[in-house]
């Protein structure tokens, strides 16, 4: 695999991770405004995406530097595998912002609101971006348009295609494979001619994980209904 497309790959990971994990950061912008004029409702938006992004890499960037620690990369690992999971059956329940009455109460409401739903973007993007500082910094920064623009239009494009949401929970799990195979303490354990197989087979794991135990909890819960019925 070239540098090129690896790092483009990566890119698009962190995109599309930071799209898939910011619908309830997208809602609650869009409850935290909606009672602002037009104007500061634009205003609103932007500053509050805008800071909740910065600080957003602020975190990521610590995440990064604590997974230089033995065994942290694969407790994220597992913390991660959890996100990956709930992406598939949460309910959709979302976080309760109200409304605020002029544009800095709304921006900090957005930024604290996000600071606090933001641990599983954190972990994610952290991993995907395998510790580079400015894959980190560009793929966030490329996504706040879209996050801004275009999350209530992905929002139904995700409804509508609930494959994609799979998708982005398979490659959540393969992240998760990928990141505990780069745990600095596995290299004492694994003989590094077999780190590769490795690396591919926890990868492999991680994404097939993933998507059998969401399968079957909707199954269990389809089955429920229809005893229910």
């Amino acid at each position: 695999m070239s540098h090129e497309f690896s790092m483009g790959w990566e890119v698009f990971e962190i995109i599309w991770i930071n799209l898939l994990l910011s619908g309830d950061n997208a809602i609650l912008i869009a409850l935290a405004c909606r009672q602002l004029p037009v104007r500061q409702r634009r205003w609103g938006v932007f500053l509050g995406a805008l800071g909740g992004i910065i600080l957003r890499i602020a975190f990521t960037l610590v995440i990064v530097e604590l997974m230089t620690i033995p065994y942290l990369k694969i407790v994220g690992a597992i913390l991660l595998l959890i996100v990956a999971v709930k992406l598939l059956i949460d309910e959709g329940e979302h976080s309760d912002v109200t409304a605020k009455p002029n544009l800095w109460s709304a921006v900090g409401a957005i930024i604290m609101a996000d600071a606090v739903m933001s641990l599983d973007n954190v972990i994610a993007i952290a991993a995907a971006a395998r510790g580079s500082t400015s894959l980190i910094v560009f793929g966030l920064l490329l996504s706040v348009p879209i996050v801004m623009f275009g999350a209530g239009a992905l929002l139904k494009v995700l409804e509508r295609f609930p494959v994609l949401v799979w998708a982005g929970a398979g490659l959540l799990g393969w992240v998760a494979g990928d990141m505990a195979a780069a745990d600095p303490a596995l290299p004492g354990f694994v003989h590094a001619a077999n780190h590769g197989a490795l690396e591919l087979w926890l990868s492999i794991g991680g994404c097939a994980f993933v998507l059998a135990f969401a399968l079957a909890i909707a199954v269990y819960r389809q089955w429920r209904e229809d005893q229910r019925a």
